[in-house]
């Protein structure tokens, strides 16, 4: 049986490592793009089985290469999203409107099997946020343009090799205090990347009568938990101060001048609300793909790198766990 093939954009972050290694694992061909070839190629092609991965370079704004790239595909999956906006024409229109948008049209050309993107989840009620109103935009001209399509809305995304739960790790570790937003009430439903790339591959290949599915991990925790969970597995006290929104605001419209911001206005907007189900769609449960893996439990197994003597401090190496008669 001929392998089917699937374009992915976006493959080279947590998610497309995790999901290239399913996907030629289920004997699927995988073609990924990238802009910089040179610098992302060799890292996307160990993680999939050899003669399964192809690395493809081109910038996502050139039409005529990413239509050769869809005319070949049998399935198309969008992972590309940004937190911030840059100078270098990477606006959240761009990104999360009128490139999806581009996708949805070629793969309705084409007559594609499947087309899969990522959104995010909790955008409906934040109208006052950039970057929501530009994934809602995105998520309809998607519907609209190819009727097959599937759009997922994670939760935040965590893993070893996140930008979420290493992050506050890092700056938990080095920083005295720490600032909370809204007093540290803003929900989350932290999902596991392993467990959403399950999800990404049981919509891809199996029929699903529902457009847009949000996926959510096991528990619900308030950002305060979240940063206690973390203090407490890198074995640290930090103090966590609500901050005023004035002076949040203030600190947001400083560091967005930032080449990588820490905090932007438009996220401090989008802090406000709650990233749980809405009860509009259906989640990853309801599609028979329930999450498992617990935030506490899987950062456990990586928070040793943030910790007073880095792996010597695991379990592992705990002198009450050690045989020293041999």
């Amino acid at each position: 049986m001929k392998a089917k093939n699937c374009l992915i954009f976006g493959g080279s972050g947590q998610i497309g490592g995790n999901l290239i290694r399913k996907l030629t694992k289920n004997n699927i061909k995988v073609t990924v793009v990238t802009r910089n070839i040179h610098q992302k190629g060799l890292k996307i092609k160990t993680q999939g089985n050899a003669g399964y991965i192809e690395v493809k370079e081109s910038p996502i704004y050139d039409k005529n290469k990413i239509e050769k790239l869809v005319s070949e595909a049998d399935y198309c999956i969008n992972l590309i999203g940004i937190l911030y906006e840059s100078r270098k024409g990477n606006t959240f229109h761009n990104i999360h409107t009128l490139f999806p948008t581009l996708l949805a049209k070629l793969c309705r050309k084409y007559n594609l099997e499947n087309f899969l993107h990522i959104s995010a989840l909790g955008i409906n009620e934040a109208s006052d946020s950039k970057y929501a109103v530009s994934k809602l935009e995105g998520e309809k001209n998607i519907l609209n343009n190819f009727s097959k399509a599937i759009i997922l809305r994670p939760s935040i995304v965590f893993s070893s090799s996140d930008n979420f739960s290493t992050l506050f790790m890092t700056l938990l570790n080095r920083l005295p205090f720490f600032p909370i937003y809204y007093s540290g009430k803003t929900k989350f439903t932290p999902i596991h990347c392993s467990d959403l790339t399950d999800i990404i591959l049981h919509a891809l290949l199996k029929k699903n009568n529902s457009q847009i599915i949000e996926c959510v991990g096991p528990e619900v925790l308030t950002f305060r938990e979240i940063l206690e969970i973390l203090l407490n597995l890198i074995e640290k006290k930090r103090f966590l101060i609500p901050m005023p929104l004035t002076l949040a605001n203030f600190s947001a419209k400083f560091f967005q001048l930032f080449p990588r911001p820490l905090l932007t206005q438009d996220q401090l907007r989008l802090l406000k609300y709650d990233n749980i189900v809405s009860g509009k769609y259906k989640t990853n449960s309801d599609i028979g793909l329930p999450s498992k893996l617990f935030f506490k439990n899987e950062v456990k197994k990586y928070c040793h790198m943030w910790k007073e003597g880095g792996e010597f401090s695991t379990e592992k190496y705990n002198i009450k766990n050690l045989d020293i008669n041999n």
